[in-house]
């Protein structure tokens, strides 16, 4: 089965939540777990990955947090899951790694290769930007103000 990481899923919600709600401020580790109910010590591991791979950027202080590095139309779906996973993957094999007992007999290895491309290629064309677009139906919205935060809705 072909599956995302939970890290995955959770970096994409946070790649999701800051380009519809902090293109111009940025979003506390708190705030993001608080919106999603994502364990705080599992999201700041994923954000400062995210930051480590050039994703986010963050800022120290009283209304510091993390913010996207570039516009979300330039962050690409596969981008956001390879700096948590790391290479996508199918197959045990690879094009550079004979070293699988089947290797010269397999007979679906180069029509999976071939599918992993077209997969690799949909998540590349995909933006986070194409994520946010649907974020009236499905993100929490969040409103700020000094010492208070609220969650209103979730448009559902």
């Amino acid at each position: 089965m072909l599956r995302l990481s939970k890290r995955a899923d959770y970096a994409l919600m946070a790649m999701k939540h800051l380009a519809v709600n902090g293109p111009l401020r940025a979003a506390s580790t708190r705030e993001i777990s608080q919106a999603y109910d994502i364990p705080v010590e599992l999201l700041a591991k994923v954000l400062q990955r995210l930051a480590r791979a050039g994703l986010l950027t963050s800022q120290q202080g009283i209304h510091g947090g993390y913010q996207l590095s570039r516009p979300a139309p330039q962050i690409s779906v596969a981008e956001v899951i390879e700096a948590i996973d790391g290479p996508l993957t199918m197959t045990a094999c690879s094009e550079v790694d004979e070293s699988c007992d089947q290797y010269s007999r397999c007979n679906v290895r180069d029509p999976l290769w071939r599918i992993k491309k077209r997969i690799v290629s949909a998540l590349s064309e995909s933006s986070v930007a194409d994520l946010a677009a649907d974020s009236a139906v499905s993100s929490p919205v969040m409103f700020h103000s000094p010492g208070r935060e609220a969650t209103v809705g979730t448009g559902q």
